[in-house]
């Protein structure tokens, strides 16, 4: 990476940081109830109050400006948009738009469901492919799994002030640290995770505890798509260092990304279908919401909940100097997959009152 690179990427990040901050702060000033609900529909949020679901506004801004300012000021052959990069322009724009339209008018779950599925499709049609099996309709599937996974979890993560914002956050640190790591930094993600990931920081400036703003579903169902395509990219297809990798650092390396998102999202599942009751419906019933009914304030497991992702994200970033897994390795980051869902599934089994 030569120096007038460093400059022109140093700069990028800190006008996509201060541009967010003040995009959000312009739409608290004159966006006031797009997400906020009647008393008589059915969101369920854990905050007694309401606020403007407004914060994947900024995010989709920014990344569109991200795409438009690679080409302007950054000379990056690898920067030029191909197929696949058009793929996961469509299928994110599609994401937030459903989102936004949930936002407004609080659509069905069918027509998320649907949509997902065309998102995923996308990715598949323009090359984002999950490559694990040998039979290629299965990595088709696997994709549109992975996606529709990976688009509720986010969503359902966000259920508490500064909790999906921050572990999206952490995830996309751990690509750009990966990027780095590999030596292949100058590209066309790179540029766009790390204006990403400046949105996400201001952003949680506004939603961290007590929050002013949330990112609504056009922001969650936004992220989760566009994590969802990383993931495919550096995590499943452990693109650029080694494409052909075990199949077990393909599996193990996804998990251990979006481990707080898929614990959080399989417990709530679990549990309510144990319970008798639809996991399509919304309730104070999480994993961050145990956290808080056990004696945690709601700054404390958000902390929590950040340092899981970050520990998570170390182990990642080690993986990639590590070519292949040994035995003892595999073993060790499955014993930690397992304590990390124990552990939070416990929580919501601790019969305690949340307190004052």
């Amino acid at each position: 990476m030569n120096v007038a690179f460093e400059i022109r990427y140093l700069v990028f990040i800190f006008g996509t940081l201060v541009f967010s901050f003040l995009i959000n702060l312009l739409f608290l000033k004159f966006v006031k109830s797009l997400g906020m609900r009647n008393t008589s529909e059915t969101a369920i949020r854990w905050n007694a109050n309401s606020r403007p679901s407004i914060g994947g506004l900024s995010f989709y801004i920014v990344f569109l400006l991200s795409i438009s300012f690679i080409s302007i000021a950054f000379d990056i052959h690898e920067s030029r948009i191909h197929k696949r990069e058009i793929g996961i322009l469509a299928a994110s724009s599609l994401g937030f738009l459903m989102g936004l339209a949930d936002d407004a008018y609080n659509t069905k779950p069918m027509l998320k469901s649907i949509t997902q599925i065309v998102c995923g499709l996308i990715l598949v049609f323009t090359g984002t492919i999950i490559q694990v099996f040998d039979i290629q309709i299965f990595n088709i599937l696997l994709t549109i799994v992975w996606v529709m996974g990976i688009m509720n979890s986010i969503n359902m993560l966000d259920n508490m002030d500064g909790i999906s914002g921050s572990v999206s956050l952490t995830i996309l640190l751990t690509i750009i640290g990966s990027i780095v790591i590999t030596g292949f930094t100058a590209n066309f993600y790179l540029i766009l995770i790390s204006g990403m990931a400046s949105s996400l920081i201001a952003f949680l400036f506004f939603n961290w505890y007590p929050s002013k703003m949330f990112m609504g579903d056009s922001g969650s169902q936004f992220l989760g798509i566009f994590l969802a395509s990383m993931g495919i990219i550096f995590f499943w297809n452990l693109e650029p260092i080694d494409p052909t990798g075990n199949v077990a650092k393909k599996i193990l390396l996804p998990i251990l990304a979006f481990i707080v998102p898929i614990a959080d999202t399989t417990t709530v599942v679990i549990n309510r279908i144990s319970n008798g009751t639809s996991p399509f419906v919304g309730g104070k019933d999480h994993t961050t919401h145990n956290l808080a009914r056990i004696g945690f304030k709601d700054r404390h497991v958000a902390i929590i909940i950040s340092i899981i992702s970050v520990l998570s994200g170390i182990i990642i970033l080690y993986s990639y100097n590590d070519k292949h897994y040994s035995t003892g390795e595999i073993v060790s980051i499955i014993f930690y997959l397992i304590f990390i869902f124990i552990s939070l599934f416990s929580v919501t089994k601790m019969k305690r009152e949340k307190s004052a």
